[in-house]
């Protein structure tokens, strides 16, 4: 591929890019996969790594997230909430290791913990009381939904034994049999339907009306310490610390390398159905945080962690039938009948046809 040829499918797959993450992050509402995305998002930084001539500050590569919307009051994160490096195979996660061990020297332990697929949060707490909540926005600005999130049961209000002021990241999400249950009654009431539970979450947590997210049921898991007048040494450290001031903290395994991290990535990947929550993925980090430290950051992304992105789970079936379905207001709604398969941990025996675009 020539210059000019690069050039022109740089811009080209930056539109795109932009297009899709307008939707996703902004409008909460996709028209393409996360594994779809985050593969242009790939194919992107590869052409801008093979042609740096053309990689500017404004390319979606060099960003976080989405905008910061204007319905509710900015906040400016101090410590900014970063996106992950995606890899999509075993050989990149393998590199990542070589990586870390080229900038850093010594033994190295990496934990790996399942992707959850929700709202990126940063929540505050001062004197162990919750204080403020935002999304991550841009990754330097979010949103402030203080008031939504004291609408989540599982966000504790009150923390044992915590540090003076303490900012943890997590994820906003909305469980799959909530997002199940949710869709029954809005098919019942011809409502429009969650395209998914990511976006369920999304939308519901950033509605002006904090009864809206009362009413979806969301649910908070927490991941990371972005902030604390308390000295931890590893990141594992961190996590068992959260569970004990009273937090839902996410699963994880630590390893001695990078290459047995594999056992976990693939049992995660293969008992997916057994969580509560969607996921697109396990994160491996590096556990020490002194280490971490050393390796830093690009403009967008840790060195020190990256997450493995699983395909997305297909599998064929037979329509046997279509039906249609009325609603409470009237609304008519074709649902296609299916032969029972098992999937995403749900065994689907009917889609409704609501998308033109799916049909088709």
């Amino acid at each position: 591929m020539d210059r000019n040829e690069a050039k022109e499918k740089i811009l080209a797959l930056r539109a795109e890019v932009e297009e899709h993450s307008r939707r996703y992050y902004d409008k909460d509402a996709p028209t393409i996969s996360d594994f779809e995305y985050d593969k242009l998002i790939h194919t992107l930084m590869a052409l801008e790594d093979e042609f740096p001539e053309f990689r500017t500050p404004d390319s979606p590569t060099q960003k976080v997230g989405g905008h910061v919307g204007s319905k509710f009051s900015p906040v400016r994160h101090e410590v900014p909430l970063e996106s992950l490096m995606d890899v999509f195979s075993y050989e990149e996660l393998f590199a990542f290791g070589e990586r870390v061990d080229g900038a850093v020297g010594g033994a190295k332990t990496f934990d790996v913990e399942p992707k959850i697929d929700g709202l990126s949060i940063a929540v505050e707490y001062r004197d162990g009381k919750f204080y403020r909540g935002a999304t991550r926005g841009d990754g330097q600005t979010g949103e402030d939904v203080t008031e939504n999130l004291r609408t989540i049961r599982s966000l504790p209000k009150e923390l044992k034994n915590a540090p003076e002021r303490i900012i943890v990241r997590g994820e906003v999400y909305m469980a799959k049999e909530t997002f199940q249950e949710l869709n029954a009654r809005f098919e019942v009431e011809g409502k429009p339907l969650l395209a998914n539970p990511r976006n369920g979450a999304a939308g519901s947590l950033r509605q002006k009306d904090p009864k809206i997210a009362a009413e979806r049921k969301l649910d908070l898991i927490v991941y990371n310490i972005q902030l604390a007048t308390r000295e931890y040494k590893t990141h594992t450290e961190t996590l068992d610390a959260l569970a004990e001031m009273g937090f839902d903290v996410v699963p994880y395994k630590l390893y001695d390398n990078i290459r047995d991290c594999v056992e976990q990535i693939r049992w995660i990947g293969e008992n997916r159905d057994q969580f509560k929550y969607e996921m697109d993925g396990a994160v491996i980090k590096v556990n020490d945080l002194a280490q971490r430290t050393l390796l830093g950051s690009t403009t967008k992304v840790p060195r020190w962690a990256v997450a493995y992105k699983y395909p997305p789970e297909e599998k064929q079936s037979r329509v046997t039938d279509i039906v249609v379905q009325v609603g409470r207001t009237g609304v008519l709604t074709p649902k296609a009948i299916v032969e029972p398969i098992r999937l995403a941990g749900t065994t689907v025996s009917n889609a409704t046809l609501h998308n033109q675009d799916f049909i088709d």
